[in-house]
């Protein structure tokens, strides 16, 4: 069964499939070409309409049956009230820009101390079967990571936020890690996992 990732995002669709080991097909890649606009009030809310859409649209097409997987993700500050949340992919506005909302952030911690700067990412995937005996069939998986956020971006890897958020117990920045290290602990790395093992069970 095919999986398509529904996002255009290269750096998503790499991480999601070097964790699931399995070829992933993205929205280009099966000629989807609207855009999903995603006014859900939380991660789960984005992501069952971006799985729902994509999954009707390849039902329309026909053809092989399709695991659609969709996944919403960002950061959640404690200090503040847990933005930039569902909007962390545009926090400083349209277009979107990783300096631009990570200055942001910085700016609405300026003077906070580090004892008050806890953080954590959470990633929500929701997979949808689009034709076949389980059509429209769904199933959620999460993760969640705990950190804090440093003063200054570090790092020159990975994207988002991942140059200002020191995991628990880490003394580099996401940005600082290698991809297998960072998968080995990131949100989207612990919900990817989830949904690998509840796929060789499915």
């Amino acid at each position: 069964m095919r999986i398509v990732l529904a996002t255009r995002n290269r750096h998503k669709s790499r991480e999601i499939a070097a964790i699931l080991d399995r070829e992933i097909l993205t929205l280009d890649e099966v000629d989807f070409e609207d855009e999903v606009e995603e006014s859900g009030v939380t991660f789960e809310a984005n992501a069952r309409l971006k799985a729902r859409v994509v999954a009707r649209f390849l039902r329309g097409r026909g053809g092989e049956p399709a695991l659609v997987v969709a996944d919403d993700s960002g950061l959640e500050v404690d200090a503040l009230g847990g933005a930039p949340g569902v909007f962390s992919a545009r926090y400083a506005g349209s277009p979107c820009d990783d300096a631009a909302n990570n200055a942001k952030v910085l700016e609405g911690l300026r003077g906070v101390p580090a004892s008050r700067r806890g953080a954590q990412f959470r990633c929500v995937l929701v997979a949808e079967f689009a034709g076949g005996p389980r059509d429209g069939e769904t199933h959620v998986c999460e993760g969640v990571v705990r950190g804090k956020l440093g003063l200054h971006p570090k790092g020159r890897r990975g994207f988002g936020y991942d140059p200002l958020f020191f995991p628990e117990g880490q003394a580099r920045t996401i940005a600082e890690m290698t991809a297998r290290e960072k998968n080995a602990i990131s949100h989207r790395g612990a919900a990817v996992r989830a949904l690998r093992e509840w796929l060789e069970q499915a």
